[in-house]
């Protein structure tokens, strides 16, 4: 949606996608329009986007010209310090924040899984002519993981007008035909092990700023949100599912009890293969146009949600890298694998978009596994732990309550 990314893909990642990827079914965005002084300041106003049709009919014309929507980038030897332009940012900026927070996740994650494999790994940096960049690390051919990746970046970009307006819930105001800056940042990371028993992780947590048109600078602004961390194993031991939702619970209890629940439910609709009728994984937590509340409590959110990555799945690792396991587990892994795959590549939209927009393709892809089957009309054996698994791939159950 799998993280992480090139600067589009981190930036849109299992949903931002300035809302252009859109299923039919999901509700409608929401924007928050602040004043005329300040995206954030003055009384704001939440105003409902257009219908999800008229979405999905932009998103076309955004991505069917042959213009990158962000500018090509340049290779780095090192990280810079900071991916936001030289422009005066302001260090309390939500810009800023959000940024501070993501490289500290990024460095943080990126330790405790170097602990545990034992293995280096590779960095690389970019940024872009106009602003931004990404750093993207990777772990490939461990001990104990096929690929880790851990990516982080910053997005300056122009989107076309049909989309400003969806996002902003402009109907009769004046419409610009210009295309409006934007501004997008985030973490995204995808964790592939070797062994069948160790499941596979999925997290991204991302930030969307829209700017008004150089033609219209009074025109209302929009923010938001975003983000979600998954599980997704081959075989299903109850003891640790229940270990990783608790733990995404308890991250998202922090801001409020009433989140937990309906991210879990939005993460199972997000994350179902529809053509197979059975989800990725086992789920987790998702949340996608957050700007019902002040921006400082969702950083909130996300920064502890960030910081449950850690807890809630080196466990599940540690405790499964060295179980034994059969030829036929192994195939099997590399069955799911196979669905993976399928999930990023035809319905993901941060992946669908990163590829239409001339982002980073190392990075885009990075999610994808090194290793993955496909097996005609491969069927399970009643009464077996694939069969267990897949009931519980095709009705998740109440992880927390069973």
């Amino acid at each position: 949606m799998a993280a992480m990314m090139s600067a589009s893909k981190v930036a849109f990642a299992k949903g931002v996608s300035f809302k252009a990827e859109r299923a039919s079914k999901v509700a409608a965005p929401r924007a928050v329009c602040a004043s005329k002084a300040s995206a954030f300041g003055g009384k704001q106003l939440k105003m409902q986007a257009r219908q999800l049709r008229s979405v999905a009919k932009f998103s076309v014309q955004a991505t069917s010209t042959s213009k990158p929507a962000i500018e090509a980038e340049e290779m780095q030897t090192e990280a810079p310090t900071t991916l936001l332009r030289s422009d005066g940012t302001p260090s309390d900026s939500m810009r800023a924040q959000f940024e501070k927070m993501i490289r500290a996740a990024q460095d943080e994650i990126c330790a405790s899984i170097k602990e545990l494999d034992g293995g280096e790994f590779r960095e690389d940096a970019w940024t872009r002519p106009g602003g931004g960049g990404g750093i993207s690390r990777v772990l490939q051919g461990g001990k104990v993981f096929e690929k880790a990746g851990i990516n982080v970046s910053v997005v300056y970009g122009k989107m076309p007008p049909e989309a400003y307006r969806a996002a902003t819930g402009g109907t009769d105001a004046k419409k610009s035909d210009a295309y409006i800056p934007f501004f997008a940042a985030g973490i995204s990371s995808v964790m592939h092990p070797h062994n069948p028993m160790a499941p596979t992780v999925h997290f991204n947590y991302r930030y969307f700023e829209t700017e008004a048109p150089e033609d219209d600078p009074s025109a209302p602004r929009a923010w938001w949100f975003g983000g979600g961390t998954d599980l997704t194993p081959s075989y299903i031991f109850e003891e640790d599912i229940k270990h990783f939702h608790q733990t995404q619970k308890d991250a998202c209890d922090k801001t409020d009890e009433a989140f937990y629940p309906k991210f879990k439910q939005t993460c199972d609709d997000y994350f179902m293969i529809k053509h197979r009728g059975e989800r990725r994984g086992v789920g987790g937590i998702f949340f996608d146009d957050m700007n019902d509340r002040a921006p400082e409590e969702l950083l909130k959110l996300a920064t502890n949600c960030a910081a449950a990555v850690v807890p809630g799945y080196a466990p599940l690792v540690k405790k499964h890298k060295d179980d034994a396991f059969t030829p036929e587990q192994k195939a099997w892994q590399q069955m799911r694998r196979g669905r993976y795959v399928e999930f990023n590549l035809v319905y993901d939209r941060g992946t669908t978009f990163g590829l239409k927009t001339g982002g980073r393709i190392e990075s885009i892809l990075m999610s994808l596994p090194l290793t993955a089957r496909w097996e005609y009309d491969q069927k399970q054996e009643e009464g077996s732990e694939e069969a267990k698994a897949m009931e519980a791939f095709r009705n998740p159950p109440d992880w927390l309550n069973m």
